[in-house]
């Protein structure tokens, strides 16, 4: 199934051809209208520059008109072969459908809301044949049974016309063309990026970033690159600033030869405050302190998570060559 991407704007048009896979582009002049565009000619010149290939609108009163009108967009520089002109189906519609596919040019007859406009239009020998199914389907038709119907006449009859979903409103309209069978869609840029988007997908994919990072990163890659430490003779006020601006829930307490002497933690904090004002006055060397949870820093992540999960601590200490460079957070696992 080809798949178009339906725009008048520039930047959504540059966004979408990135993909390096669709098909083409399918405008209208309400497109571009709507964005303002002036210089209709110039547009259709650039676009035909940007996209594999262009469907653009050929009107006019008459099948000559709608002829001699596709033929002047040619004479802007087109390729022929890349070029499909849009035509809206009325009985002068499908005789200029016929006026083109003779002299070799590719033709999208569109705008149809029944079978028999279809009909007429693959008997012309239409290259596409366009019902809008958002549109019958805002006047409460059944456009989906109209476009299989189509579907089915072109694979019955042996017609060599493509049909193309078009007036896509929502991804279910697209699982909807897939279904029934549809030759080609032309989607708006919106619905097109978010095809690919699932909960369960987006939830896996993160899942395996986190465990793959879990098994190649050392921990001292991963660590903030502030080292939250301050000496043993500082006074626990002073100490209890630095680490508000380190912004750690603990702080690695050193002696004079850079030896860790311990771990003073927020849980510490609370615990010592509820000992009475006084405590603040103290010095870091006036407490005792626990053999602290530590791991090297060439360890990889995976060391680290086993043992955050064996000793449920939020922080271990990053010790290299058995001196403090820093403390990994349990959030340190998934960033």
């Amino acid at each position: 199934m080809e798949l178009y991407l339906d725009s008048a704007n520039l930047k959504e048009i540059e966004e979408g051809f990135k993909l390096g896979f669709l098909n083409g582009l399918t405008t209208t002049p309400t497109f571009m209208q709507r964005e303002g565009i002036n210089d209709i000619d110039g547009t259709i010149v650039k676009l035909s520059k940007m996209v594999p290939v262009l469907q653009i609108e050929a009107l006019g009163n008459t099948a000559e008109d709608i002829l001699k009108e596709a033929e002047r967009q040619i004479k802007l520089g087109l390729d022929p072969k890349k070029t499909v002109f849009k035509i809206p189906v009325s009985l002068e519609g499908v005789r200029a459908c016929k006026l083109l596919r003779n002299k070799g040019y590719l033709v999208n007859v569109h705008l149809v809301y029944t079978l028999q406009q279809a009909y007429m239009a693959m008997h012309a020998g239409a290259t596409y044949v366009c019902p809008l199914v958002g549109r019958l389907q805002d006047q409460g038709h059944d456009a989906l049974a109209l476009v299989e119907q189509c579907v089915q006449a072109v694979e019955y009859y042996g017609y060599d016309t493509k049909i193309m979903f078009s007036s896509v409103r929502n991804t279910e309209h697209v699982r909807n063309a897939i279904n029934i069978g549809v030759h080609t869609i032309t989607v708006p840029l919106k619905i097109l990026k978010s095809l690919t988007d699932n909960n369960f997908t987006t939830l896996g994919t993160e899942q395996f970033i986190t465990d793959t990072r879990l098994m190649t990163v050392k921990v001292g890659e991963a660590i903030n690159r502030t080292n939250p430490i301050v000496a043993a003779d500082t006074k626990i006020s002073d100490a209890i600033i630095k680490m508000t601006e380190y912004g750690f829930g603990a702080i690695i307490i050193t002696n004079t030869d850079g030896s860790v002497k311990g771990v003073f933690t927020d849980g510490d904090l609370r615990r010592l405050i509820s000992t009475g004002r006084d405590a603040l006055n103290k010095k870091m060397s006036d407490l005792t302190y626990k053999t602290p949870v530590s791991i090297d820093a060439d360890a990889l992540l995976n060391e680290a998570a086993a043992v955050f999960k064996k000793t449920s601590v939020d922080n271990i200490l990053v010790l290299s060559s058995g001196k403090p460079i820093g403390m990994l957070d349990i959030q340190d696992l998934k960033n």
